[in-house]
Parts: C-alpha cells; sequence; structure tokens
C-alpha cells in the first residue's frame, strides 16, 4: 500500500479547510492501493483558518496541520509541508480548489502504472483571469525562458504529485531565496504534464494582489539567472564605447570645421537618461546582492509556532519513520 501525502498551504482560508477535505476525500476514498494523508499549512493566518485545521484533525485520523508563527509566504509554507510529509509520494495543492481534485486519480496512475517520478498540471487557458495579468503572465514565462537555462512550462501549478525521489531530491536544495517552479523544473526527473482548463475559487479571494505577483516574478528571475547582471556589463561596454566615439567626433569637428560645443539641452536629457540607467543597474545589482545577505545570515525558511502529531496507522517503513520523527 502506498502512502500520498497531500501539503496544502493556506493563508485566510477558514471557508475552504472543510470544503477543501471532503471534495479531495470524495475522490480518493475509492482509488485502490493507496492511502493518503492531510497537511495543512496555517501561514499566519488572522481568520480562524488555524482553528479550522485543528478540528479537522481531532476529528479525522488523517489529518495533519502546522501553524507558523507569521506570515512567512507560500513558498515556505510548501517547504514546510514536504520536509513533514511521509508519504511515498507527495502532492501538492491549493486549498481553494482551483486545482481540480478530480485529476488526482489520473495523477496517480501516471505516477505507479505509468511510471513517472513527477506529475504535474498546467492550465491550458486563462480564462476568468484580468486580461493584464494574463497577459504580463505570459511575458514572464517568455523572459524567463530567455534567460534561464531551465525551461519554466508557462501556466504551469504548483498543482504536482512528486514521487519521493524527487522530494529528496527538492528537499536538499537548501537555498532560502527559493522560486518553488524553477526548483521543480531544475531537479529533473521523468515527468508527465496534464493539463485543465482554469477554474473559479470555490470560495473566497486570491491574496495575490498585483504588486505580490511582479516580487514573486523578479524572485523567479533573480534566483534562476544571472542575465541581468550580464545585460548591465554589455550595456555598460556599448555606452562606453559609444561615448569614447562621440569624443572623437567632438574633437575633430572643432579641430576640422571649428564647430563651436552647444547642445544644452540635448547634454542634460543625456546625463539624465545614463543617470536613470545606473540607477537602474544599481538596482539588479542590489537583488543579486540582497539575496547573498539573506542566504548568508541563514534564518530558517520559517518557524512552526504548534503542530499535530501523526495519527495515521500505517505498516512498514513509513510507520517507522514517523514514530521516528515523532519522538524527536
Amino acid at each position: 500500500m502506498n502512502l500520498v501525502s497531500i501539503v496544502v498551504p493556506c493563508y485566510n482560508e477558514e471557508k475552504s479547510i472543510e470544503l477543501f477535505f471532503s471534495s479531495v476525500n470524495t475522490v480518493l476514498k475509492d482509488v485502490d492501493n493507496i492511502d493518503y494523508e492531510f497537511i495543512y499549512i496555517n501561514d499566519g493566518s488572522k481568520d480562524s483558518t488555524e482553528l479550522k485545521m485543528k478540528e479537522l484533525s481531532e476529528s479525522e485520523s488523517n489529518v495533519r496541520y502546522i501553524s507558523f508563527s507569521r506570515n512567512f509566504g507560500k513558498e515556505a509554507a510548501m517547504l514546510a509541508g514536504v520536509e513533514a510529509s511521509y508519504g511515498d509520494a507527495v502532492v501538492l495543492m491549493d486549498v481553494d480548489l482551483q486545482d481540480p481534485p478530480s485529476l488526482l486519480p489520473q495523477m496517480i496512475e501516471e505516477w505507479l502504472v505509468g511510471g513517472f517520478d513527477v506529475v504535474y498540471t498546467r492550465r491550458s487557458t486563462r480564462r476568468g483571469e484580468p486580461p493584464i495579468r494574463s497577459w504580463f503572465a505570459k511575458q514572464f514565462y517568455k523572459l524567463i525562458n530567455k534567460m534561464s537555462e531551465v525551461h519554466i512550462v508557462d501556466g504551469a501549478r504548483d498543482y504536482r504529485l512528486m514521487d519521493r525521489k524527487a522530494v529528496d531530491s527538492f528537499l536538499s536544495l537548501k537555498e532560502r531565496n527559493r522560486f518553488a517552479k524553477g526548483l521543480f523544473m531544475w531537479v529533473g526527473y521523468n515527468s508527465k504534464c496534464i493539463e485543465f482548463e482554469n477554474v473559479e475559487r470555490a470560495v473566497g479571494s486570491s491574496s495575490w494582489s498585483f504588486w505580490k505577483l511582479v516580487h514573486y516574478a523578479v524572485d523567479g528571475i533573480v534566483s534562476f539567472t544571472i542575465s541581468p547582471l550580464r545585460w548591465a556589463t554589455y550595456f555598460g561596454f556599448f555606452t562606453a564605447g559609444s561615448a569614447f566615439l562621440y569624443m572623437f567626433y567632438v574633437i575633430i569637428s572643432k579641430i576640422l570645421f571649428g564647430n563651436s560645443v552647444s547642445g544644452y539641452a540635448s547634454l542634460v536629457t543625456i546625463m539624465l537618461f545614463f543617470g536613470g540607467i545606473q540607477l537602474i543597474f544599481l538596482g539588479i545589482i542590489g537583488e543579486y546582492i540582497g539575496r547573498v545577505f539573506i542566504e548568508v545570515k541563514a534564518r530558517p525558511n520559517y518557524i512552526i509556532k504548534q503542530q499535530s502529531s501523526a495519527k495515521m496507522k500505517i505498516k512498514g517503513k513509513r510507520r517507522k519513520m514517523m514514530l521516528v520523527k515523532n519522538n524527536e
């Protein structure tokens, strides 16, 4: 019997906790040859999310929860859930049901029968999203795939099933500036993609604002490529060469033709332009230096305030691992 751990990051999702559990439970209860556990992660929610998790954990033997001391972000929540998992495979899902539970039997079959180590999903359409958000998302994937050596699939979700080998490889990456979409692709393994049409949230509204998504995109670019630094270097050589040639032009023009130096307005415009370019490149360099600073401090990705213990009765190796972890 194979154990599947379902990791569910949550932030202010009190209305979705039980709905998600019942929806997934309905789909998986008839799937043969698997046991499954739920691991809810409360990412510093301000509503009753933690209380709902506790109540569900007390009433259901295959539900655990982890509660952070504050909001650390979805990347930290996913990492905590994966680290706490015992499964032969781990599934990452959003609690808002935008990741269709109906795909789980197919994902498990591709893993057990098809022999795939990773089964991930992507949205074939972005129907229901604001057009401007969809446009920026597409441009982001185009940009990062041109700059990065790792290909990140456009529309790929965090919703995926990973075999224990892939999970262990993912956990071996100890960096603190984590961009999971890139890390999932970076570790490789034999993968299968399942497509589905965009699904609206079951309840509530998304906590991802436009500027949070922009910040997330910057994190992804800086985490997976140094191309912006190379662009700054190339542009520096180009402008220095152009300035050197222009200097010769001014000198020769003065000697041969006696032209006086004029153009105050154009000079100020050029100075302001290059001053702005310099500030932009300093900002790019600062992004990389800031991430080095964060890595050097080596603070934990998250702090656990409270968590439940594992209660599932699972035979064999997984059960022994659970007992060892619970006694630590």
